[in-house]
Order: structure tokens, then C-alpha cells, then sequence
């Protein structure tokens, strides 16, 4: 028996090797290593200089579109404010100038009578009516006053606004720049990682590359989760291959509403068309059906043998 074992030794490490380095046997081979990475990573700016007056947030603190995160100081731009308020909600010239036009218009009104009644002389009637169109065009003109200090307020509260810098996106905090009491003009403020969905990069050998499409289904088995997988779907594939390792990337949308998995980590992806596990070969290998089921069939000899 031990000859025997010692003859059928070559032959099990041949079949190891075929089974561990041959997509066609090896069901592992349908995985590839992959990256979880955060769908954005983005440095939050200011607009505007100035100093900080409060930061909202923390490092891993989790945050919503349109949260304030940064406040900075606005003393200055909260008077503008109030001035332009001020400037476009007073009614003073506006009422003016209308009981200036309705006053022209009974001063005409009253020399027309006269001249009807041949009171007064032609002169006199031609006098009085430009003192209505000139109070019509300073009506007018107050009106577009006022229309021009409403759009003054609406610059101020935007500049007012520029001083509270808002989440772009719900994510998390990665890091924190800045404190109160800081000047800041063009540094970042804080980065912040868009966590849902995450997003998984994968490079692939060349000969896949007309099997990926997108909108293709995955499984995404973090190294922290060997037992678990996750669905994702394709999104981008590649249209260049690197010739100097004949690999393309794509990349997957990982949906993770509840933040329960972080990024940063590697994992295993499998692909599928339907219910079918894709992997390197599967339309152009060589070898058959029946001579991968008789290499299986002798594998198991040989470890029962060995045994």
C-alpha cells in the first residue's frame, strides 16, 4: 500500500496544481480580490475667508446633506443683512411719489376746467402736463428701487449663508481640520466619506473583459465576512486595458443604508450572469466536460488512497 501511495504521489501533485491553478476546476478562481472604498471622499472648503466660530461635528460623527458643519464669523454680514431688510421693506418713497402723481393729476384735472372755461390761456394748459409725466417716471423709478434693495437682500442672506459651509453629502467624518478661533481662506475644513452606497474597484485579467458589462450582478465577500456576501452591480467598466499587465479595472455600487460595513477593507468578488459563476476561461478553455469530471473522479481516488 505504501508503494502504491508512492506512485500515485506525482500524480496527486499534478492535480493539486491543476485544481488550485486552473479556473476551470477551482471554484475559488470565480473570485477576484477586490477594495471597498467610500463612493466620494471629499475635502469641504469655505467660499469665504474668515475666522471659525463653531464646528459642528467631530471625527466619526455622521452627518446629512445640507447639515451645517462649519460656522464662521458673521457679525459684519448679519448688519448688511438687516440694512438691505430694512431698504426693502420700506414704503416711504414709494407712497411719495404716488401722492405726488395723484396731486399732478388734480393740478391738470383743475387747469383743464380752467381752460374749458376759458380761464387761463393755452400756455398754461400745456405746463401742467409734464408735471404728471414727471411724477409717473419718478413713480417709477422708486419702484425700481425697491425691486433693486430686494435683490440686495437676497445677496446679503447669500452671503450670509457662505458663512455656515453645509454637508455637500450624508456620510461620515473622516477628519477634522480645523478648531474656533482659526483663520481659514483656502485650506479644508473637513473630509468627509460618502458611506452609502460604497463603492468596490476590482481589476481583472484581459480575457475577461468581454464577459463584465455593466449593470451586472456580484457578490462582495468582505475578509472580515468570509461566511456573509453582499450583492452589488456594476457600474464602470474600463474601456483600456494596461499592457503592461493585460488587466482593466471596474468598479461596483455596494448599497450600505445602514453603514454596517466600513471601507478600507479587501475583499473577494464573484461575478454572475444569471445563475452562472464567471471566471476566467469559461468560454475558451480547452479542455471538456468529461476529462474535468474524470480529473475530479481521480482526485478523489488518489486522496482516498492516500488516506
Amino acid at each position: 500500500m505504501k508503494n502504491q501511495s508512492k506512485q500515485l504521489a506525482p500524480l496527486l501533485l499534478v492535480l493539486v496544481f491543476i485544481f488550485t491553478c486552473n479556473p476551470v476546476f477551482a471554484d475559488t478562481l470565480a473570485e477576484f480580490e477586490g477594495l471597498i472604498e467610500p463612493f466620494e471622499l471629499v475635502n469641504i472648503g469655505s467660499p469665504v475667508e474668515g475666522v471659525v466660530a463653531d464646528v459642528k461635528v467631530q471625527r466619526s460623527s455622521s452627518v446629512k446633506k445640507g447639515e451645517p458643519l462649519v460656522v464662521l464669523d458673521s457679525s459684519v454680514e448679519n448688519a448688511v443683512v438687516e440694512r438691505a431688510r430694512v431698504l426693502a421693506e420700506v414704503e416711504g418713497e414709494l407712497k411719495l411719489q404716488k401722492e405726488r402723481l395723484e396731486f399732478a393729476k388734480r393740478m391738470q384735472a383743475r387747469v383743464e376746467e380752467l381752460f374749458n372755461s376759458d380761464a387761463i390761456s393755452a400756455e398754461k394748459n400745456d405746463a401742467a402736463a409734464p408735471d404728471v409725466t414727471l411724477a409717473r417716471a419718478r413713480l417709477q423709478k422708486a419702484k425700481e428701487n425697491r425691486a433693486l434693495a430686494k435683490l440686495d437682500l437676497q445677496r446679503a442672506k447669500a452671503m450670509l449663508n457662505q458663512r455656515t459651509i453645509k454637508s455637500p453629502l450624508s456620510g461620515i467624518v473622516i477628519e477634522r481640520y480645523v478648531s474656533p478661533g482659526e483663520f481659514v481662506a483656502s485650506q479644508p475644513l473637513l473630509r468627509i466619506a460618502q458611506m452609502d452606497p460604497l463603492r468596490v474597484e476590482v481589476i481583472l485579467p484581459a480575457e475577461m473583459f468581454k464577459k463584465i458589462k455593466p449593470g451586472m450582478e456580484a457578490q462582495v465577500i468582505p475578509e472580515t465576512e468570509q461566511e456573509g456576501s453582499y450583492s452589488s452591480v456594476v457600474t464602470i467598466v474600463d474601456r483600456v486595458i494596461d499592457p503592461a499587465s493585460g488587466t482593466f479595472g471596474v468598479r461596483l455600487e455596494l448599497p450600505n443604508p445602514d453603514y454596517r460595513l466600513p471601507s478600507g477593507l479587501k475583499c473577494a468578488v464573484r461575478f454572475e450572469d444569471g445563475n452562472k459563476n464567471i471566471a476566467p476561461g469559461d468560454s475558451q478553455t480547452d479542455i471538456t466536460k468529461d476529462v474535468i469530471a474524470q480529473a475530479k473522479t481521480k482526485k478523489s481516488q488518489v486522496n482516498s488512497l492516500a488516506q
